[in-house]
């Protein structure tokens, strides 16, 4: 039997594999679609995408092109100089994440489908004891 934190390395390989094949039948990649949820949540300027989603600016400006050139979003110039981008998610964009949503629902009801509700409260609170103490782990070894 493998060891918990292996396991769990194992189960997150998986998880992105699934994940992977759902994003790209709508030729998106996983920090794509990521990306345009946040943009639908309000998040339409590179100064607050970068913030939320921790990315540095270059590596947001060419995710952000790339999602452009697949016509899932479109910019709009504002400010007084006109420099300032906002992004807005486009049909197909939002068309292309309602999909990956729906298939993402389905493969988490696949995978909990013979889970009562006792077991995946206990995963749950199990998942989120082990995420705070790694947490506490990083949050020493950074200071």
């Amino acid at each position: 039997m493998k060891d918990s934190l292996s396991a769990l390395r194992d189960i997150s390989k998986n998880h992105k594999s699934a994940l992977l094949s759902i994003t790209k039948q709508v030729n998106l990649t996983i920090a794509e679609w990521q990306l345009l949820v946040q943009i639908i949540d309000g998040n339409e300027t590179q100064e607050i995408l970068s913030k939320t989603t921790g990315l540095d600016t270059s590596t947001l400006s060419r995710q952000l092109k790339h999602i452009e050139a697949k016509e899932m979003v479109a910019k709009t110039q504002t400010g007084r100089d006109k420099r300032q981008l906002i992004y807005n998610v486009t049909d197909l964009g939002i068309a292309s994440v309602e999909r990956i949503n729906k298939a993402y629902t389905a493969l988490t009801n696949q995978i909990f489908d013979r889970w009562t509700d006792e077991e995946s409260n206990l995963l749950q609170i199990l998942l989120n004891r082990l995420d705070k103490s790694i947490n506490r782990i990083l949050s020493k070894t950074e200071k």
